[in-house]
């Protein structure tokens, strides 16, 4: 069967108790961050189509303020197939989250690379401006690479007779 979020949501409201449909629509909301607004009457289709499916029960009707609430439940075979949905969308979350991952550092790496390496950006990153010598703090500028150079020679240079 094909769990839609509607459903997964209508499911996992039923979890800890029976709810009458408002309830469930409330629970919906709730869970979902108001990201998923279920209305009453496409709640119904849901509700049936769980039920057909042998997911949730009728628990109970009662009358509240002259209207009949129906009360459902969530069926052993409901908590089982909401547990597999659970698992199937864990693996699926986990796998697009290991992607954008992989991604945001090749990504990450290649622009290292382009500020490293780019004539517009010359050593980007290798020293903060506030503290790289005067002629160093403009990478792009003639005789900036030379420049560089000369300080990374001059600044581990040994003095005459000193150790380091």
């Amino acid at each position: 069967m094909n769990i839609t979020e509607p459903m997964f949501l209508a499911l996992t409201a039923l979890v800890d108790e029976p709810r009458h449909g408002y309830g469930i629509v409330q629970e919906v909301d709730r869970l979902s961050g108001g990201r998923v607004r279920l209305k009453i009457g496409s709640l119904y289709g849901v509700l049936d189509r769980l039920a057909v499916e042998g997911l949730v029960e009728l628990d109970r009707e009662e009358v509240a303020q002259g209207r009949l609430r129906r009360y459902y439940r969530l069926t052993d075979s409901g908590a089982a197939a909401l547990e597999e949905e659970a698992a199937r969308l864990a693996v699926n979350a986990r796998a697009a989250t290991d992607r954008l991952r992989e991604r945001a550092t090749r990504r990450d790496t290649a622009t290292g690379l382009r500020d490293l390496t780019g004539p517009e950006t010359a050593f980007t990153g290798l020293t903060a401006p506030e503290t790289a010598p005067a002629g160093l703090r403009e990478p792009a500028a003639p005789g900036g690479v030379g420049r560089l150079l000369g300080f990374l020679v001059r600044s581990s240079t040994v003095p005459a007779g000193g150790t380091g």
